[in-house]
């Protein structure tokens, strides 16, 4: 068997709407295949999927239009998912808002734009938790940016901001409330991909 390490993946980014471009970029420059994602049949050669910050219930009704949302959460039972910021909401099983459409895969519920519109982004350090007993600063760039309100008992916590929980792990399920590409700090998509690369490996064995 590949050792994890060296395994050859695919990751798809999903494209219909937000950063997904930055996520593209940022595995070529980790030397990962990545592909853009729009149609359901896109997803069947991949060994892992990352859906972008954007607009959530834009994103929402585009992947219903699109005949996505059904595919993807089959996808999510057999390989990892990495959602930031929008992606994160995607992920959720609801919002503190009301309703939208989501995915809802991850057993947490999100506040949207909890730091503030737009016009209020900032930059500011994360405390980050990867691996989950070592904590590390990462620089968090967020962008109408959410937070979690509440987890499920499956649910790890690996990443926090002023006191908020800001990234979460459940699984095969990766999402934090920041935009990791858009810095120059490749670890949180190096986690993401050694967590594709055993999941491939653990498929073929």
């Amino acid at each position: 068997m590949v050792n994890a390490v060296g395994k050859e993946v695919t990751i798809g980014v999903l494209a219909l709407q937000g950063a997904f471009r930055e996520h593209v970029r940022m595995l070529e420059k980790l030397g990962v295949r990545a592909v853009e994602v729009r149609l359901p049949e896109q997803l069947e050669d991949l060994d892992g999927l990352i859906i972008p910050g954007g607009e959530s219930t834009t994103m929402g009704k585009l992947m219903e239009e699109y005949g996505l949302t059904a595919p993807l959460r089959e996808f999510m039972t057999k390989r990892p998912v990495f959602g930031t910021c929008a992606g994160l909401i995607m992920l959720a099983t609801g919002t503190t808002e009301g309703e939208q459409p989501l995915l809802a895969t991850m057993d947490v519920v999100v506040c949207r734009n909890a730091f503030g519109r737009q016009v209020h982004s900032f930059e500011a350090p994360v405390e980050l938790y990867l691996p989950e007993d070592t904590l590390e600063d990462f620089p968090g760039v967020f962008i109408r940016a959410p937070w979690v309100a509440s987890c499920g008992d499956g649910v790890e916590v690996i990443a926090r901001c002023e006191d908020q929980v800001v990234g979460v792990k459940q699984d095969n399920l990766l999402a934090v409330a920041f935009h990791p590409e858009l810095t120059g700090d490749t670890r949180l998509h190096e986690y993401f991909v050694q967590m594709v690369r055993q999941s491939a490996c653990a498929s073929c064995s």
